[in-house]
């Protein structure tokens, strides 16, 4: 299986939109909003985090894990999250970046901005108790 973005196994077939003002689906954790929406085959999320924010404390009580066991793939619109893998590793992501996280972190707001992220490969799961 290829996957090269312009092969046919990512072939899209349709034209279509979606607003994340008005998603398909949001879901509100403490200090969260992930608004999510379906188009065509792929499903997107634009994830909000106040200030304050903290995966171990305002989604590990939904998910119940120890840690995040997500994939991200994603781009900053505004702010500033930091994540610390449980290697140790830990990155700053800010406006303007595109990144990539593994499973096994936490992750948090960094000053008084708001942070906003479009993700692209967690969207469909996030949040979400099980």
């Amino acid at each position: 299986m290829s996957t090269n973005p312009g092969s046919a196994t990512n072939l899209v077939t349709s034209l279509a939109k979606k607003s994340h003002n008005e998603p398909d689906e949001r879901r509100t954790p403490e200090k969260t909003q992930v608004d999510v929406v379906h188009v065509g085959d792929y499903t997107i999320g634009r994830f909000t985090f106040e200030p304050g924010w903290r995966w171990s404390e305002c989604i590990k009580p939904v998910v119940k894990t120890e840690s995040c066991q997500n994939n991200h793939v994603g781009y900053v619109v505004s702010g500033s999250l930091t994540v610390r893998l449980e290697s140790g590793e830990e990155a700053t992501v800010t406006a303007g970046d595109s990144y990539t996280i593994p499973p096994g972190h936490d992750a948090w707001v960094n000053g008084d901005e708001k942070f906003v992220g479009l993700e692209f490969v967690s969207a469909a799961i996030y949040a979400k108790a099980d």
